[in-house]
């Protein structure tokens, strides 16, 4: 990459880098016909959608599901992703944002709550890894925070300051997880959530991924 400049982005990969709502509203509404619950629409989805996710089911059902439910709605919901996911490509100019921040001196990296040992190898096929000084997914159950996940990937970033780092992601949770650390946060419209539910967050909302890296140029400078 270069001499690094000191900025460096901390990206999310589903609904972000990773143009995959077809998929999440598909999987979804798999997860849901599995309690009898009627599909959702993607509008309606972005509106309600939340982390954990056991609260987004609990919003939908009126209560939270049991354990017995929610194992049977992850199961299916995954499942149906990994297969619907193939047809899903990486967001329109992806590529050359990844490779121009990079070829400016700087450095970034994937966080995603997608399972690790599937997240590698989708990011690899796309031929994206080298732009990325870590690519860290989810290792353990799901339905959690990625707040303490994001603290494990920054310490395990040799030379990266949280106060000279943006996270850009889709979901408010991303902001959070930023705000924990000590980083900044940029939210970007074209994943899980509305833009109302993501201005409610106090962090710079954008509607492309170009003036998201705009936003975290200027921020962390």
């Amino acid at each position: 990459m270069g001499k690094l400049t000191g900025a460096h982005i901390v990206w999310d990969w589903n609904g972000t880098l990773f143009h995959d709502n077809d998929a999440i509203i598909g999987a979804t509404n798999a997860a849901f016909g599995e309690l009898g619950l009627a599909p959702i629409t993607m509008e309606q989805y972005r509106a309600l959608y939340c982390v954990p996710v056991p609260k987004f089911y609990e919003r939908l059902l009126g209560r939270l599901p049991t354990d017995a439910e929610w194992e049977v709605m992850d199961e299916t919901f995954h499942r149906y992703y990994a297969e619907h996911r193939v047809a899903c490509r990486l967001t329109d100019g992806a590529v050359e944002l990844l490779t121009g921040w990079g070829a400016a001196g700087r450095s970034q990296s994937i966080l995603s709550m997608y399972v690790h040992d599937e997240l590698v190898p989708l990011v690899r096929g796309f031929g994206i890894e080298a732009h990325f000084l870590r690519v860290d997914g989810r290792t353990g159950p799901s339905g959690g925070s990625k707040a303490e996940h994001m603290e494990r990937h920054l310490a395990a970033l040799v030379g990266v300051e949280a106060a000279r780092t943006v996270v850009i992601g889709d979901a408010a949770d991303d902001a959070v997880a930023a705000m924990r650390v000590g980083a900044r946060a940029v939210l970007y419209t074209g994943g899980s959530h509305s833009r109302a539910s993501l201005e409610g967050v106090g962090v710079p909302v954008v509607d492309t991924l170009a003036e998201a890296v705009a936003e975290a140029e200027r921020i962390a400078a």
